[in-house]
């Protein structure tokens, strides 16, 4: 028994001799302060468009716009013959319908427009799997103002076929 407690008083004593270390602490360290939920604001530089892009867009929206041109008169004329058109089947009515098919159909560059624009970024999403700030923002640009003549477009047409009685 004796060498066992000479051999426990001899580690007890080294483990005497060792330095103090001062234990972790159990506070929050900083980085646990911050909550992940909050979005980190980041700010993209968005740098000019491409030239294809930006040739592209433009081309878009210079063909919804000349849409836009030879839709205007169709549908003025719709609109005044729907005022004057009469009951359902009559001559005056069917008239009317004429000219909202003719204006409706002047929508068609607008309506492909708007699709070509949107299949400009969906291709390039394909192509690299990213597009770039300034070629989006070009892209975004001209969306909104295709987006706006087929709106117009869409509620005078609207306006006809419920005066119409479509």
């Amino acid at each position: 028994m004796r060498p066992a407690f000479l051999a426990a008083l001899t580690c007890l004593s080294l483990a005497a001799c060792a330095s103090p270390r001062g234990l972790p602490s159990l506070a929050p360290r900083a980085a646990e302060a911050i909550d992940p939920r909050v979005p980190i604001a980041s700010e993209v530089v968005s740098g000019p468009a491409s030239g294809t892009t930006s040739s592209r867009v433009a081309a878009l929206v210079g063909q919804a716009r000349a849409g836009d041109g030879q839709f205007e008169p169709l549908i003025a004329a719709a609109e005044r013959l729907a005022g004057g058109a009469g009951a359902a089947g009559s001559e005056g009515w069917i008239v009317a319908q004429q000219a909202l098919s003719a204006a409706e159909a002047a929508r068609r560059p607008v309506a492909t427009a708007l699709g070509d624009i949107d299949s400009l970024a969906a291709d390039a999403l394909q192509r690299a799997d990213t597009i770039a700030p300034g070629d989006l923002n070009a892209i975004q640009q001209g969306a909104a103002e295709i987006r706006r003549i087929d709106d117009r477009q869409s509620d005078r047409a609207g306006a006809v076929r419920r005066r119409l009685g479509g």
